[in-house]
Order: C-alpha cells, then structure tokens, then sequence
C-alpha cells in the first residue's frame, strides 16, 4: 500500500473519529455510546461481522461499525456526521433494545403473509426512515444529499428494470422533504407512478403521524409495501448498502419475542384505511388500544419462535432455539430460590461492655469488670455495664434431592422443535427448579430400546439437560430398561436420595418387560426405587379414571400401571390432556423442590 494511500485512510479516520462526539450531541448531550468501531478496509469490517452495508449497529454492546473503504467508494466521505448520527439513531430511538427489534420484526413478518423473509429489510426501512426524517427536520443534517449521490451513482449504472421497492420508499422521502418528484429516484409525475406517488405520500404521512408511536404503525408499513414486494424479485444492490440492522441482535439473548402481544393482528392495516392519516372517518383502535404493546397474548410455536430470533440475525440451530424457547416458557412457572429464614436464640447473648452511667440500673453494674479495671467505681468512666444481643441461630441445611428424569419421545408425543410440547415443558420446569433447590438432575430422552439420549449422569448443566429434553425421535414405544438398571447400579448408600420421575402415556408398561438379558422388568424397577431411597412418579397421560377403564386396547397396560402403585409404591398422576402436564410440572416441583411445598390438588397421588 503507497504512503499516499496510508495518508488519505489516516485522514480519513481522524475526520470521522472528530465527527463522533457531535453526532452524540445531536441526539442528547447526556447521550453514552463507547467510540465507533471505524474500520479501514472491508476485511477489518469482515472481522466485526459487517459486509454488504457500509455501516451497522450490535445492539449486544451498544456498537456502532464503520466500513471506510466501501464510504470511500460510494463517495460519502464527506458525510461523516450524517452516517454516525443515523447509527446512533438506531441505538437511541428505533429499535433502540432487541426486544424492540424482536417485537419490530413481529409485527412485520404478521403483516407479510409468504413473505415473510423481507421483514428484516423493511423493518430496516422504516426505522431509516423514522431516523432520517428526525434528523432532516430537526437538525437539517444532509440526509438527501447521500440519497441523491446514491441515486446518480445508481443511475449511472446498467438497470435490470425498475425496483419497484426502491422507488416508492425515495418517493416517501420526496415527499417528507417536498423535494422535487424523481429527485432521489421517486416516483415521477407521470400517469405510469401516479399509484406509488399516491403510496408515497401515505408512507410519508403514516412516518409523521406515528412518529412518537413508531411501534403501532410497523404493521400498516408492511402492509403498504406488501404489492411492491410481491413484483420486485430481488433488491438493487443500493438497497443493500443501507441494511445496517442485519444482525443488530446477533449474540444477545432473546426476551421479549416468545408471546405474541395482541395488537399484532390489529396493526396489520393498510395506511389507505387508517383515518388517522387519511383524515376520512371511521373507526379503527385507538392508541390505547393498540399501544397495550406489553400485553401478553398467546406464545409462538417453537418453529414461528426460531424463524424470528433467525430475522433478528441470531445464528442459531433449530436445537439451539428450542432450549432457549422452552427455558423461557418454563420461567414463570419455576419455584422461586431457596431462602432461610434466620431465628435469634431464645436466650440474651453477651455481646460487650457499656459505660454504666448515672440513672441507669445500680442492678445492670458488672461489678467484677468494674473493678478489675478500677478500684475506684466512677460513673461513665470504670463503671461499666454488660450489653446483651441476640445471637442469630443457623437452621440445619436441607438436603435436597436429586432428580431421575425418563421422558416419552415416541410417535406419540409432538416434537419439541416444532411445535409447543408440554412433556418437555413439564420437563423443563421440574429440572430447572430442581437446580435452583440445589439438585443434581439425569435426564433420559427414551423413544425404543435402543432410542435414548441421556444426560452425562446426575448434572448441574443447565444447557446439557434442556437440550436432552428438546430432542426427538417419534419412533416406537419401547422403555430402555437398561438405563434404569445401569443408573442405579452404580448408586450408593452414601449418595443424595433421588426421585424417580417417569413422563409417558399407557406405554409406560413397557418398563416391566424383560430386558436383553433376561432379567424381569418388574425387578429391576423395584431395585432400582429401593437404591434411589426417594420415591417415584408416574405422570401419564391416561383418562382420570383410568383404574375403572374398560378400554380393551389399554386393558394390560392399565393393569400393569395399577400393580406398579400397589406392589411398589409408584405415585400416579393422571394427566388426561398434555396441557395438564403443566399444572403438575408445577405441583410437583412445589412438593419436592420448594421449603414451603403445596398439596398437589389431586394431580399426584402417593
């Protein structure tokens, strides 16, 4: 690289660098954001995940990233003010959090029915455009002066047709700024545009009547943008300079974006029938209706979940997103932390000395400290007092106990990836609340005899256990005996007591077969309680009234069940809809894992 080159990068950073704390200001002069990261070339952008955009933001550390190289080709050197003020308008005002982004991205993908793969980009738009505009109006920064140099550039170049996109959304900036049609590559005035002239100045509209309610009016912009969607095949590769919230949440953790709040489907509106920027008459909800934006509605499915943490730009794998949806589910529902109450001791326990002085007690006087200090007793001075205190009494520890988890996976259960799965929900609350008594859990994940997955024995490996849980095979019906037989073979006397809990339906009985070598099923179960020393569970997903049932396909089964709670003291809950295995989930872990346990309301019995 010349020196000349070397210079003119140098020069460059430092303008940019100097431009920084202005562009703070402009927002707030309270306004703390750490130094950009200004990157020289395009591979030092690469490195800090910036490529295609000549700039972004990391909503995980408040970032903001700068590729000078690709500024320099498009010609926005001198626009340094302009770019930064616009990241950091992302950080302060839209989206501002990632759980703003997840409920952004919500309301978009709501709004673009199998489209929903562009709600990242236009989520992008209209926070640009709600930025931008602030900035034009407020601070008279030169935000179409980028635009216009973008669209001469463009211009320039040879056109594989008209995006369509494109032109409507510089058509809405024409419009927020009364500039001239086709100025920044809007809509002319020519009868060929007169609709997306008329869509513009919607979308200008819609920009300043929800300027302050930005969220509410997500839906209506996707709607307004849905018919260009479906013409334009791909975007121009300006529009892909400008995406700078990609991966604005890549690397954080995603709360927010679990339930869908009800004003979702009320924000899918077209801006055309929205009178609030139309001005016409008629009724739509009003803004507190819509804005009960923290409102809990109903959760996404696990796959509906995954498709928006994948728009937020988390890189995550199918099974990855599935502990992270059921950890979050299973939240409200845990049992809280373990706390101990501290007694004081019923009697006084001396603490010190006290200075004895006049009026108080000739009875309080410690005459042998008195006058081991003094042979003259002076009041104030060698006269002393004793001072008693209450000493705070340590309760005994209470011994928890350790969790031996076996959870149906076969055909008959949903698989946790796609769709909410209660038995793993129910899983996932009980072992979670076991960690935090302070057990060690083992988690089993059974389908047939030789379709298991387990934990690395007893564990405290929250990670580990969830993603055991949040596994599937939908295969046939087969308890792996064996894993029962291993596990508590290597159990000793001197280990914690564990409670043997069993998730499954009528296939249970499968567990009293004989194993592969030979031995009875039956045998092995009750070894197995005997060396566990804390009692099991059944939780089935069989009728209430199960023990009466003449149902002659379940008939064995059943009859196995009941023999298994005479003969070996197996606790069984019924749970006739899966659902119900919340309830129990929650029962449960209150009985075992919590000081102040609750009856179980009949759903366990012993």
């Amino acid at each position: 690289m010349s020196s000349a080159v070397q210079t003119s990068r140098s020069q460059l950073l430092e303008t940019w660098q100097r431009s920084w704390p202005h562009a703070l200001e402009i927002w707030s002069k309270y306004t703390r954001l750490h130094d950009p990261l200004l990157c020289v070339s395009q591979i030092e952008a690469a490195k800090e995940g910036l490529s295609g955009s000549f700039a972004m933001i990391r909503l995980l550390d408040k970032s903001v990233v700068v590729d000078l190289e690709t500024v320099t080709k498009l010609g926005l050197e001198g626009y340094a003010l302009e770019v930064l003020a616009h990241e950091i308008g992302h950080h302060i005002l839209a989206p501002a959090t990632v759980s703003d982004q997840f409920r952004l991205l919500a309301r978009m993908r709501k709004a673009l029915p199998t489209l929903e793969r562009h709600a990242p980009m236009l989520a992008n738009l209209y926070t640009d455009l709600l930025i931008n505009d602030r900035l034009k109006r407020n601070h008279d920064l030169r935000i179409d002066a980028i635009y216009q140099r973008i669209h001469a550039s463009s211009s320039a170049q040879p056109q594989h047709g008209a995006n369509h996109v494109w032109m409507l959304y510089m058509g809405i900036y024409e419009q927020l700024w009364e500039l001239p049609q086709g100025s920044l590559g809007g809509p002319t005035a020519s009868d060929e545009h007169k609709a997306t002239a008329g869509d513009a100045w919607l979308g200008a509209r819609l920009i300043r009547v929800y300027a302050n309610d930005w969220m509410t009016a997500a839906g209506r912009f996707a709607s307004l943008l849905l018919p260009y969607l479906v013409e334009d095949e791909q975007y121009p590769i300006h529009m892909r300079h400008f995406h700078d919230t990609e991966s604005a949440g890549r690397g954080c953790e995603p709360e927010g974006g679990l339930e869908r709040e009800q004003d979702e489907e009320a924000g899918v509106l077209h801006p055309a029938d929205d009178p609030l920027i139309t001005g016409e008459p008629a009724h739509i909800p009003s803004t507190s209706e819509t804005k009960s934006s923290h409102s809990q509605g109903q959760q996404r499915e696990p796959f509906e979940y995954g498709e928006l943490l994948r728009a937020a730009g988390l890189r995550l794998d199918e099974h990855d997103i599935a502990v992270l949806y059921y950890r979050e589910m299973a939240r409200p529902h845990l049992v809280r932390f373990p706390t101990r109450l501290a007694n004081q001791s019923k009697e006084p326990q001396l603490e010190g000395l006290d200075p004895w002085e006049l009026g108080d007690s000739i009875d309080d006087v410690d005459w042998l400290q008195s006058l081991t200090q003094s042979p003259r007793p002076v009041p104030g001075v060698s006269l002393v007092k004793r001072h008693y205190g209450q000493e705070i009494v340590r309760q005994p520890d209470r011994q928890p106990v350790d969790l031996d988890m076996y959870v149906d996976s076969s055909g008959s259960m949903p698989n946790p990836m796609v769709s909410l799965s209660y038995p793993a929900l129910a899983g996932a609350v009980i072992a979670l609340s076991a960690l935090r008594a302070g057990s060690k859990v083992q988690v089993t994940l059974w389908s047939g005899k030789d379709q298991f997955l387990h934990t690395q024995g007893f564990v405290r490996d929250e990670n580990q256990i969830l993603r055991v849980l949040t596994s599937f095979f939908g295969g046939g019906t087969a308890f792996p005996i064996h894993r029962l037989r291993e596990t508590y073979s290597v159990r000793h006397a001197t280990d914690r007591p564990a409670h043997i809990l069993m998730i499954s339906d009528d296939g249970i009985n499968t567990m009293f077969a004989t194993d592969e070598r030979g031995h009875n099923g039956w045998e092995i179960s009750a070894q197995a309680l005997g060396k566990a020393r804390g009692g099991g569970t059944m939780a089935l997903n069989i009728p209430q009234n199960w023990s009466e049932s003449n149902n002659r396909w379940a008939q064995q089964a059943f009859a196995d069940i009941k023999r298994a709670q005479h003969e070996q003291a197996w606790a069984v809950a019924p749970v006739a809809d899966l659902k119900d295995l919340l309830e129990f989930a929650q029962a449960f872990s209150r009985r075992h894992y919590s000081q102040q346990p609750t009856p179980a309301k009949g759903k366990e019995r012993s």
